[in-house]
């Protein structure tokens, strides 16, 4: 069957949609192609996007994009890596998650691969988005790249658990999944679990209860198989979970009912209906 021919019409009965969970819509990629993106989105039955913020500076094109668009929403937050290494504000993050549109605080977390030397800093803003995000009660996006260890003590530290969140891209072990769950996280899965070398990925996407599992594009980067190389886009999410499906032998259409359903039950402030 042809790309074309195996596309479908969003929530159908016969098929929910799909619920792109972590994007960046805002990067020069898609500079003058929303219209087109947002056409690919509805003919592979993506209805929805969040949007994800990677740094204050940047904030206000992401809130733009889901004030502009019905089916995308925002979150706050500077990424670990990020170059700025000042301190992140509690109280501004949380100033700024005030606006209806924003239904998370992140992208935040650990990561020890990119960015090297003394990290108080990272594990600082860290904690500090910790704070805001247990004084509004949004839920949290975590970014971890080899910090698993640091990354979950922080989280128990900080009271994490008190409002939950995502572990986005997940690429950790089914240990550092069973320590996220068991705080009441979710785990979303990425283009890489389509990649032919991850294989102890593909066991964690078998294993992840059904009820905790999410699925993402982290567009512009990481496209999926058969799209690997190129740039990433909402649309191509339906290769992950076509791949979550595979690996877990159900249809999947179980799978889009199952994500779908728990990117609005985790981030409740998202009002599904367009």
């Amino acid at each position: 069957m042809s790309e074309k021919a195996s596309r479908i019409l969003p929530a159908t009965a016969a098929f929910p949609g799909l619920v792109d969970s972590h994007c960046h819509l805002d990067f020069p990629e898609f500079e003058g192609k929303m219209a087109e993106m947002r056409e690919e989105m509805r003919a592979s039955g993506v209805t929805h996007a969040l949007c994800i913020s990677v740094n204050l500076a940047g904030f206000p094109k992401v809130l733009a994009l889901a004030e502009a668009y019905d089916n995308f929403f925002a979150s706050v937050g500077v990424h670990p890596d990020h170059e700025d290494r000042a301190p992140v504000d509690p109280g501004r993050l949380l100033e700024l998650a005030r606006h209806p549109r924003i239904v998370a605080i992140g992208e935040t977390g650990l990561d020890y691969y990119r960015v090297s030397g003394d990290l108080g800093w990272q594990r600082e803003r860290f904690r500090a988005h910790i704070r805001a995000a247990r004084e509004c009660g949004k839920p949290l996006v975590i970014h971890t790249r080899q910090a698993a260890e640091d990354t979950l003590t922080i989280m128990r530290e900080e009271g994490a658990a008190e409002v939950g969140g995502v572990m986005h891209c997940f690429t950790e072990s089914q240990a550092v999944a069973d320590a996220a769950l068991a705080l009441g996280f979710h785990i979303s899965f990425s283009g890489i679990v389509t990649f032919k070398n991850a294989g102890a990925l593909k066991d964690v996407a078998r294993a992840v209860p059904l009820k905790r599992l999410l699925v993402e594009t982290d567009s512009p980067y990481l496209a999926p198989v058969p799209h690997r190389g190129k740039t990433n886009q909402p649309a191509l999410v339906r290769h992950v979970a076509q791949e979550v499906a595979r690996l877990r032998g159900i249809p999947i259409e179980e799978v889009a009912a199952a994500t779908t359903g728990n990117f609005f039950r985790l981030f409740k402030d998202a009002p599904k209906q367009l």
